[in-house]
């Protein structure tokens, strides 16, 4: 395979650039992950899959990745303003589990989503923010000690106007900054002031809080990234992604942190990915249409669908989501893996050369995918390429776009099912097997949002219930 450029758009400079590596073949790699209070929903899952196509694509171009994702179990709050109730201490006195449990389950289900998208994380990393707590504490001793972090009777805030770059990515002016946050601390320099750290307040009863020179309190949310980014990867990274909607505040108030801490700037390239909306409007907990990975699986619908679906829009590209354009992916995705085993059974073949120079043109054109993958129809329907040599071509697409064809057709069929089931329980407690009942039965009348209140019902007992075509499986959490 002949060596191509490889091109991302740039969200900082707001154009197309060559890739250029900080360290000869090798990329560091940051992917803001999922604030784990809740079930992350497709909207948010279309960040990961961004990643993993980045990664494959790196891969593909023979680059060696450091990855990481990291875990946020602390710090987010409800409102960006830096005000409102901890995003994990909410839940937990909601449900009337410990933030730890709240944790740790939405982790595990958030890895479960991971997997069924056939998402690659072998030597990724996975840190927790209070994992890290004193690698933020002291990178906000350091903006104090320099000037940069000033104490109010809430917390010890960011000075953004010492910085005079901040909102450069995404060119995001004052009066954006603003507007974005709204300021509620009279004690804030600067609306666009964020919080490094948190004082506890004795009615707030936290559960997760520490020590630190400035009195028992917790991070901000921001800080976690900058101080993992930092200990994992070094103080200056190849590629930070997220969706669009960390642009305003969270990114920038990495870049201001970790570039007057480390002194150097702090990414090269930022890669965001557009919403995925539903009749126009984006979804989301808050905005009241969430969905859910087992949804689709409710419905009969495999998840490595929506992996599919998601390929055929670009990833800076909004895209809407129905059920019938689902319906229209996995009878694609359903027909080219039948095609693949049925008809492409000898081993023997080798790479077709033009097909994939083309294909590796498009995947480094900024991960143009829609390219990608009307390339792999248009070498279906070629006949002619022997078999052999079209099955050899289509594996090593599958590399890149991850469509489950390089896996054993055991494995292929797991994932078209929705994930691997894990554990398979023999011995049901009764009123669990009562609620799966329940749930067949509401499947059965497609009652879709009885059956959805169900299986959080079974969540809640500590086992994630996955569909196949042979029943209902249970894990246990």
């Amino acid at each position: 395979m002949e060596k191509q450029p490889l091109y991302f758009f740039n969200t900082l400079s707001r154009k197309k650039e060559e890739f250029v590596p900080l360290h000869e073949g090798e990329v560091r790699m940051y992917n803001c992950g999922p604030t784990v209070y809740s079930r992350a929903t497709i909207g948010n899952m279309r960040s990961y899959v961004l990643a993993d196509l980045l990664r494959r694509t790196l891969e593909y171009n023979v680059y060696t990745v450091q990855q990481v994702i990291n875990i946020t179990d602390v710090g987010h709050l409800t409102s960006d303003a830096d005000e409102g109730e901890d995003k994990l201490e909410q839940a937990a006195s909601t449900s009337g589990e410990t933030a730890q449990e709240i944790a740790q389950k939405y982790t595990q289900l958030f890895f479960d989503d991971l997997l069924k998208l056939n998402i690659n994380t072998k030597d990724t990393q996975f840190p927790r923010a209070t994992e890290y707590i004193q690698q933020q504490i002291a990178m906000v001793e350091t903006l104090v000690d320099i000037g940069y972090g000033y104490q109010t009777d809430d917390g010890i805030y960011f000075d953004t106007a010492m910085f005079k770059s901040y909102g450069a990515l995404g060119q995001i002016n004052d009066q954006e900054l603003a507007t974005a946050r709204i300021e509620k601390n009279s004690q804030k320099r600067n609306a666009a002031d964020f919080a490094l750290w948190k004082f506890s307040k004795p009615e707030e009863k936290r559960q997760q809080e520490w020590e630190s020179p400035w009195g028992v309190g917790y991070p901000g949310w921001h800080i976690e990234c900058s101080a993992m980014s930092r200990a994992l990867l070094g103080k200056q990274l190849d590629i930070h992604t997220g969706g669009i909607d960390h642009i305003p505040i969270h990114h920038n108030n990495e870049i201001a942190q970790s570039e007057v801490v480390n002194k150097k700037k702090f990414v090269n390239y930022w890669i965001h990915n557009a919403f995925i909306t539903i009749e126009g409007r984006r979804i989301g907990k808050s905005m009241g249409n969430m969905i859910t990975l087992d949804q689709f699986v409710d419905r009969g619908f495999s998840p490595l669908t929506y992996r599919y679906w998601l390929l055929t829009a670009h990833y800076r590209t909004p895209a809407n989501f129905t059920w019938e354009a689902l319906e229209g992916a996995q009878a694609a995705l359903k027909r080219l893996h039948r095609y693949f085993v049925d008809e492409l059974t000898s081993n023997a073949g080798s790479v077709d050369n033009e097909y994939q120079t083309k294909f590796q043109a498009f995947v480094n054109d900024d991960l143009d995918m829609p390219k990608a993958v009307a390339l792999v129809w248009e070498l279906v329907k070629d006949n002619s390429v022997a078999p052999e040599d079209k099955r050899a071509t289509l594996l090593n697409f599958d590399t890149v776009l991850g469509l489950g064809l390089s896996e054993a057709s055991e494995k292929m069929d797991t994932l078209l099912q929705g994930g691997d089931t894990k554990i398979e329980l023999s011995d049901i407690p009764n009123d669990v097997q009562k609620l799966i009942d329940e749930r067949e039965k509401a499947r059965a009348e497609k009652d879709f949002v009885r059956s959805d209140e169900l299986r959080e019902q079974i969540l809640e007992t500590g086992y994630i219930i996955n569909d196949t075509e042979d029943g209902p499986r249970l894990i246990q959490t």
